[in-house]
């Protein structure tokens, strides 16, 4: 299989086999099922559609219901596709958990950067701001000149403005596995992963 489905549940610190500190993250990971299988002479592409965090049948829209009822499947809460460029004899109603990582196996993992608001130049794009003395009055945070006074007299596409910072889709790589708990399904890899806690995100082996 190509990838799982987790839970981002927080940060915490192990040691390693010299006794450094290793900082890393804790995901819940699976056991996600395969509700969907797509191939390429129908639909054009290989891939297959998970489904985690199973739900009683009221929580979801009738649409999805009959989706999950076509397939046979539970009703679950997330679903995630996953492109395939191996691994193509998986067939709809198989299981998988973390069982298909291993220590010390490289992944990608995605997720959704945490939402901080509106926010100005100096903290959304890293400008140095104005001078904060020798006679400066404006704002020391603002952005300073954004049009001309000539052609083309406008604010041209792309300007780095204040405006809205993180949930965005942010993708991690080299994200090193350092251990797996088989009995609670939890992954811990090295570093800091997008998202908050109980956020989704997405592991999939790098290939």
């Amino acid at each position: 299989m190509i990838g799982l489905i987790g839970k981002k549940v927080g940060m915490t610190q192990v040691f390693g086999k010299n006794g450094e500190i290793i900082p890393v993250t804790v995901i819940q990971a699976g056991p996600c099922r395969v509700i969907h299988r797509k191939n390429k002479e129908k639909h054009g592409y290989d891939a297959v559609q998970l489904g985690y965090e199973e739900i009683d049948e009221k929580k979801i829209n009738k649409p999805k219901q009959g989706h999950f009822k076509k397939h046979n499947s539970p009703n679950f809460k997330y679903l995630k596709e996953f492109r395939l460029k191996m691994y193509k004899d998986i067939e709809e109603g198989e299981i998988f958990d973390v069982s298909m990582f291993t220590e010390n196996e490289i992944l990608q993992i995605s997720g959704t950067s945490k939402g901080k608001g509106f926010q100005g130049v100096m903290k959304r794009h890293g400008f140095h701001g104005f001078k904060a003395s020798h006679g400066v009055h404006e704002s020391y945070r603002g952005p300073g000149s954004i049009g001309q006074c000539a052609t083309p007299a406008r604010v041209v596409k792309g300007k780095k403005l204040p405006g809205h910072l993180g949930m965005q889709k942010v993708s991690v790589l080299n994200c090193r596995v350092i251990k797996i708990d088989l009995e609670k399904n939890l992954v811990l890899v090295k570093g800091a992963v997008p998202g908050h806690r109980n956020s989704i995100v997405r592991l999939r082996k790098e290939l």
